[in-house]
């Protein structure tokens, strides 16, 4: 074999999953492919003056390389078993958080000492949300911010690029099944190995079902949750995030019952775009230096969607609706609340005039056109519940940007040890369809590792 372990994916996954391996098996030889760059490589051309749109680059610096998608995110590590993903019933409630509560360890060891860890625990806003119809969820959260993360991932590609291989800009082709191991094929090459570890994360959606395909590996459908990311001023929401930093709120709609919830909460901070699969939408950045903050939160509102028979691509339902957002308007399409509620196109005098300034060059337009109603509606009643713990969420001049999209992987057949029915095959982070965190990904590549460490000293 070249190498004991490939792992396929330099995300949060594959990068905690290398780390585990070489702290406890420093001879382990090890690989990882990843279709984007190395860590310092990684540039968006999106500039805002000369570049002012995604001009769809063959590797999108922002979704691919070391560090995955969440490399620019704003480095939220979340410690919860109430959202995230599921990785708990797989491995177990109280080992999911010890795993989580190790990776931030790791995370504060390598740059991340000065950061915060926030809590819900005892906080008043639990009851004025419940008073309201909204429920809080309860997490620790650690907040590096997009500046932070980035040197955190430095500290940790230093350490392991003199004992790993990493082959950049290598997209993986196809995994075979061997004897004794794993073949893995990519342009130019191939390499095998005892042992391999799947963790593409959410913009692997689409290859890891042609896997899954290939070695008729089991996969259900999973969700697709659509919205919108909503931008106004810092202060009203200064209560909320100055305690909690990010809190994840959910409410139920009365017209349809569906579940809507807060996600991504960015104080200070910036909205973005990002390419998956070569469809543009939105997403939100925060940093922890002063200097690079703004007088704006924003955050996003999804509604999730689960699909039954006989429909089964749910990903291809969002993409549809996202790419008919790009059709509309180029991109991503921004619109005032006062305008969608007043059932009008925004243009860019009345967003001019508003008293919240776009972090985001973005189209002005009309967001009914794209979202469909049922959703339209339960993203109408959030934010007008909203309104009644954070007085001006509902203000004409708030800004939504369109669309939002958090595609999930198909459920892969995984045990409990997130190994396929293949031995040594192991399929996790948010690839897998079981974690859809930064922290559920990292502390699923440490469990891994584990496992793998165990039985590799065994021979």
């Amino acid at each position: 074999m070249d190498y004991d372990v490939i792992i396929i994916g330099a995300g949060p996954g594959g990068i905690y999953s290398a780390y585990e391996l070489k702290k406890t098996c420093p001879g382990i030889r090890i690989a990882i492919f990843d279709s984007g760059q190395e860590l310092k490589n990684r540039h968006c051309p999106i500039d805002g003056v000369k570049v002012r749109s995604c001009v769809k680059c063959k590797s999108c610096s922002i979704m691919s390389g070391f560090g995955g998608a969440g490399a620019f995110s704003d480095g939220k590590y979340n410690i919860t078993n109430d959202f995230g993903g599921t990785l708990f019933e797989h491995i177990g409630k109280k080992e999911a958080i010890e795993l989580m509560e190790y990776v931030d360890r790791i995370n504060v060891e390598n740059g991340g000492e000065g950061t915060r860890l926030y809590s819900t625990a005892g906080t008043q806003l639990k009851k004025i949300c419940m008073q309201n119809k909204l429920k809080l969820l309860d997490a620790s959260v650690r907040h590096l911010g997009t500046d932070i993360n980035y040197i955190v991932l430095e500290n940790l590609y230093s350490y392991l690029k003199d004992s790993v291989d990493f082959y950049f800009l290598t997209p993986v082709e196809k995994v075979e099944v061997t004897e004794g191991g794993y073949r893995v094929i990519y342009d130019g090459g191939e390499k095998s190995c005892s042992r391999c570890i799947i963790s593409v994360g959410r913009s692997g959606s689409k290859w890891m079902e042609s896997v899954c395909e290939s070695l008729s590996i089991p996969a259900k459908s999973n969700r697709v949750d659509l919205g919108v990311r909503v931008e106004l001023p810092a202060v009203i929401f200064s209560h909320l995030t100055d305690e909690l930093y990010e809190s994840k709120i959910v409410y139920r709609t009365e017209k349809f019952e569906d579940s809507v919830r807060t996600f991504c909460m960015n104080p200070h901070g910036i909205v973005v775009t990002e390419n998956t699969n070569g469809i543009i939408t939105v997403n939100g950045h925060s940093y922890e230096s002063k200097d690079k903050q703004t007088e704006n939160t924003n955050f996003a509102l999804l509604v999730a969607k689960h699909f039954s028979e006989p429909f089964k691509d749910s990903n291809g339902y969002g993409e549809s609706i996202a790419r008919l957002s790009n059709m509309l308007g180029g991109g991503v399409i921004v619109q005032r609340f006062g305008d969608l509620i007043r059932g009008r196109r925004s243009n860019e005098k009345r967003i001019a005039e508003g008293m919240v300034t776009p972090t985001l060059n973005a189209t002005p337009g009309d967001l009914s056109l794209v979202l469909p109603k049922r959703i339209l509606d339960g993203i109408i009643e959030m934010i007008c519940a909203l309104d009644k713990i954070a007085p001006g969420t509902a203000n004409d001049d708030t800004l939504l940007y369109g669309v939002e999209v958090k595609f999930y992987n198909m459920e892969v057949g995984v045990n409990e040890h997130l190994e396929t029915s293949y031995p040594g095959l192991y399929i996790i982070g948010d690839g897998s369809g079981v974690t859809h965190s930064l922290s559920h990904a990292s502390a699923s590549g440490v469990y891994v590792a584990r496992r793998i460490a165990g039985k590799w000293q065994e021979t």
